[in-house]
């Protein structure tokens, strides 16, 4: 439900960038979240962001009737689709794991092209395959020193330049909280924060 949350968001803003902190790909429908964050895009003055990721909790696969043996190849087979949605052509396309789509428009339309950044969690084949498709890149810090994930944004560097594409935007998600002072926004988040991790 992020584009509904999102989608919340964008009634009370009018600046700030909408993006999912990860859209778990591996186990939605490619078609859907392309209406939606086309949807979101549109009612937001242009606004959506898709960050598009395998995810590190996999309770949606057995929800959804997904084998998480194919949690890779669900990934790669719906990025693709995504892509080609977002490129405004009619699209034919075919895979293991959803219905075909023959010649066709997928409505609506936003005014601009979508865009997709990939999330990542330490994978350095998911880096490299951003890196490739000319993707910007998310790295999620969600434990450990972020000087960790250096050699991540480097092996991301090399795999654009391989690609052939020019530099892009490498971004970290990461938990934050923002109070007045310090120690206030230590005795707000920290407790709870710390029961979470």
């Amino acid at each position: 439900v992020p584009a509904v949350v999102l989608a919340a968001a964008a009634a009370k803003t009018s600046e700030i960038a909408l993006t999912s902190a990860v859209t778990v790909l591996s186990s939605d429908d490619p078609v859907r979240v392309f209406q939606d964050f086309a949807t979101l895009d549109l009612i937001s003055d242009g606004r959506a962001e898709i960050i598009a990721g395998r995810v590190s909790f996999t309770e949606s696969f057995q929800l959804l009737g997904y084998d998480l043996a194919d949690y890779d190849e669900l990934f790669v087979e719906n990025l693709h689709l995504l892509l080609a949605l977002r490129s405004g052509e009619p699209v034919t396309w075919s895979g293991h794991h959803r219905a075909p789509l023959r010649d066709q428009m997928v409505y609506p339309r936003p005014e601009r092209e979508l865009p997709v950044w990939i999330g990542v969690g330490g994978n350095p084949e998911s880096v490299v395959r951003a890196g490739l498709l000319g993707l910007p890149l998310v790295i999620a810090i969600i434990g450990g020193e972020p000087a960790r994930f250096a050699p991540l944004a480097d092996l991301y560097r090399r795999a654009l330049e391989q690609g052939g594409h020019p530099p892009l935007p490498i971004a970290v998600h990461a938990h934050g909280y923002i109070a007045d002072t310090e120690q206030q926004a230590v005795a707000d988040f920290y407790p709870s924060y710390a029961e979470a991790m």
